[in-house]
């Protein structure tokens, strides 16, 4: 048997290719088959969470409740990093050691930048 070396990939090109075009086009065939089309001015009205749209308009949110996000997960994530070291902490050598407070470091210091900057403050 002399098989092309690429063949192989084009096969799971096309399975990956399949694996979410298959889904999409029973999902399209299955709407257009029982889906009703009943287009009206009710169907079509504005819906939010069973109330009637107040305005429309999009409520603006102020940027700091987007920093407040930011930070929290930055520090979340730097604290699931925390984790496995803390488990580990005795079988570790010296250098994993101080690359772990390098990091904790590097994490106060952000944490120090967006307290001096105000971030943290709410007005």
């Amino acid at each position: 048997m002399n098989e092309h070396p690429y063949l192989f990939l084009a096969i799971f090109l096309v399975a990956a290719l399949m694996f979410g075009l298959v889904p999409l086009g029973l999902a399209f065939l299955w709407a257009r088959r029982f889906a009703p089309r009943k287009p009206g001015a009710h169907k079509n009205a504005t819906y939010e969470c069973g109330l009637e749209s107040a305005s429309g308009a999009p409520i603006q949110f102020h940027a700091r409740y987007y920093l407040f996000g930011i930070l929290f997960l930055i520090f979340d994530v730097e604290i699931l990093f925390l984790l496995p070291f803390a488990v580990a902490f005795r079988d570790l050598p010296f250098s994993a050691v101080l690359a772990m407070l390098i990091f904790l470091l590097l994490a106060v210091e952000g944490l120090v930048w967006a307290w001096m900057k105000g971030v943290l403050t709410w007005r």
